[in-house]
Formats: C-alpha cells, sequence, structure tokens
C-alpha cells in the first residue's frame, strides 16, 4: 500500500490569510486522498486528519542551527510516519529548501526508492538561474504547476527538462466566492450608499510589485474627471489619503466576498511573473469586470483576455487610465466568465487525479 504525506511549513488549518492553505484546507474537508500531514501544530484540527506535528520551539530551532538545517525539524517529524517496509508520496508546497533536505535524508535512511516526490511550484520564473543546472531537478520525481504557461517557461529555460509534470489551477470556494442576484447587489449597495457609484477594488498585500503606487497614479488623474467613482484598497495597512480612495484594510478570506461583490471592476497590477492569481479567480467568481497586468500566470487564468482586459504595457501607470476609463464609460462590459472553473471542487478532484496517477506511476 502506497501512502501519501503532506509536508506543509504552516498550520493546517492556517489561522492567517493564504492561498495554497486555504486549497488544502478544502481538500481536507472533502474527499481527501493524504493520509498523513506534517505540519506546525494548529489551533484546531482536523476531524479525519493523521498528524505529525513539527517543533517550533526554541530548542527545535537551535537543534536546526546545530545540525546546519533548516528543515530538521520537519524530517524528524516526517520520519516519525515512516515504515522502511512501506511506499510513500510526499507532497511538498513550494518549498525549495526541504527539497534538498528531504531527498537527503531519504537516501540516508535507504528508502529514497520507496518514496515519490511531489513538488509543487507555486511561482512562474525558473528556480535557478543556471539553465544548465539540473542537480535540484533530480531531487524529486513530479513537478506540479499552477499554469500551463509556467511549465512551458521551465521548458524553454531549462535544457532537457525530463521531470515528469503536471498542472493543478488555483481553485476557490465558490459557495462563499460567487455573484449576487441583481435585487439582493443593489439592498446591500444601498446600504452603504455607493448605489450611484463604480467601485474598483485592489485586494493584496502592499508591497511595491503588487502595483498599487502605480494604480494611485493613475487614479488621481480619473477621480479629477470623474465623481462618481470609488477605489477600496483591501490588504493594505497603509491608509491613503487621494480622494475617492476607500482604506478597507485587511480581511480574512470568507469575508473577502463581500467586497467582491459589491465592487464593479477588480484591478490586478502586479510588477510581478505571478504563479496565477488566487484574487483574481475570487472577483471573476463574485462577478467582477476585470483589469490585469499580462505577465507569468495571469493571461492563462484571463484565457488571453476572454475573462477581462490584460494591459501589455503594465508598468505605465497612463495605460491603467485609459482601460479604468474605458469601463466607466462601457460598463456593459461581460467577461464571458465560467462559474463552473477555478472551483475548490474541481481542484480537489485533480488533486485525486495527481496521486491516482502518482501511485500508479510509481507502482508500475
Amino acid at each position: 500500500m502506497t501512502k501519501v504525506i503532506l509536508i506543509s511549513q504552516f498550520p493546517l488549518p492556517y489561522n492567517k490569510i493564504g492561498s495554497w492553505t486555504t486549497l488544502y484546507q478544502n481538500y481536507l474537508l472533502q474527499d481527501f486522498q493524504i493520509d498523513v500531514v506534517v505540519c506546525p501544530k494548529p489551533h484546531y484540527l482536523f476531524p479525519k486528519v493523521i498528524y505529525s506535528y513539527v517543533s517550533q520551539t526554541l530548542l527545535a530551532k537551535y537543534k536546526n542551527k546545530l545540525m546546519r538545517n533548516n528543515h530538521q525539524n520537519f524530517i524528524n517529524a516526517l520520519s516519525k510516519k515512516l515504515n522502511e517496509n512501506d511506499k510513500y508520496i510526499i507532497q511538498v508546497v513550494d518549498n525549495y529548501g526541504l527539497i534538498n533536505a528531504l531527498n537527503s535524508f531519504l537516501i540516508k535512511k535507504n528508502i529514497r526508492k520507496n518514496c515519490y516526490i511531489q513538488y509543487f511550484y507555486h511561482g512562474f520564473s525558473p528556480i535557478i538561474k543556471n539553465p544548465k543546472e539540473k542537480i535540484f531537478f533530480s531531487k524529486f520525481d513530479e513537478m506540479v504547476f499552477l499554469t500551463a504557461l509556467a511549465k512551458e517557461n521551465f521548458f524553454r529555460y531549462y535544457e532537457n527538462f525530463e521531470v515528469k509534470t503536471a498542472v493543478l489551477n488555483n481553485g476557490i470556494d465558490s459557495n462563499n466566492f460567487k455573484k449576487l442576484d441583481t435585487s439582493s447587489r443593489l439592498e446591500q449597495r444601498k446600504k452603504i450608499n455607493i448605489s450611484e457609484k463604480i467601485i474598483f477594488t485592489w485586494c493584496s498585500r502592499d508591497t511595491p510589485q503588487k502595483g498599487l503606487l502605480l494604480l494611485l497614479k493613475a487614479w488621481q488623474e480619473l477621480i479629477k474627471k470623474y465623481s462618481n467613482i470609488e477605489l477600496w484598497i483591501i490588504g493594505s495597512e497603509g491608509k491613503y489619503t487621494h480622494k475617492g480612495v476607500v482604506n478597507i484594510g485587511k480581511v480574512q478570506n470568507d469575508k473577502l466576498p463581500y467586497y467582491f461583490q459589491l465592487s464593479d471592476c477588480y484591478i490586478f497590477p502586479t510588477q510581478c511573473e505571478e504563479g496565477f492569481g488566487m484574487s483574481l479567480i475570487e472577483a471573476l467568481h463574485c462577478g467582477n469586470y476585470c483589469i490585469a497586468s499580462s505577465v507569468g500566470g495571469v493571461p492563462e487564468v484571463l484565457q488571453k483576455g476572454k475573462f477581462g482586459k490584460l494591459i501589455e504595457n503594465f508598468s505605465d501607470s497612463e495605460s491603467w487610465r485609459i482601460e479604468m476609463e474605458k469601463f466607466i464609460k462601457n460598463q456593459s462590459d461581460k467577461t464571458n466568465f465560467s462559474f463552473d472553473l477555478y472551483t475548490s471542487t474541481e481542484w480537489n478532484k485533480q488533486m485525486n487525479t495527481i496521486i491516482y496517477n502518482a501511485k500508479n506511476e510509481f507502482n508500475e
């Protein structure tokens, strides 16, 4: 029998905002195929999950330093659930350093041949600067990408990329992130006096790469011309005093639908190669028109502009002003979004398929 082990650097359930942690949380409440979760102890436990806790004490951190291995506490927790006579599929999510430590440990224990390592990569850009470097990729058996574009990017960059691959798009809880019916939406908007306004929304961590300052530069020009517009900033601790800007602050993921459902247009001015863009599909499911940077995996998420507007010159504030003004003038823009896409239900099915295929591959 082949067992499946997930190693997570974050507690599951995770009590903070996170994209892939939310996906796994939804998954672990459904028909999941993971036998053991190795992670720091969470505030509460999933009822049907078997855990092995990663110690986060000062002593554990000291031992990591002593052994010159930042992941020794993860290895210790994993080792408690390994039997040298069994086979394992081990999942690692976006933890580059752990792959090296894990591979070395399994080789040392002489059980590497009994383990199939899946590395879920949530970025877009190549991991290693030298395209001829293959050593890292020999340390796991399968690489799972967020988009086909990211996968193609790796095949273009690395010579003779031979690792088995799969693609698993992000998905959201469509029972929570969903479009309101017209009457309910109008009623909710009236309650907060925005029934006559066009609401633009930005939601992210406030870092330079997320493009908020670029957006605000475009906004300063728009607000001079239009008095019926408002920009909601979600996720930033900063207090922006620009005219027409509302600082919402940090919002828990389960509270986000309220804002997206009342918004008209979601702005995603990222300046970096995003792996996917979870907030994009959250906004789409809530009925927003989306204007986004044409970079990284975003064009695939928006299906090359079928589900929204892609900005090619995304570092130019004037490009954003122009497209936002087009939306103001023509709010009838439709995204043709298919609401059965990018759901947690579909993600769960695809995850089980990836695990099923890995078991077949491993047991051949």
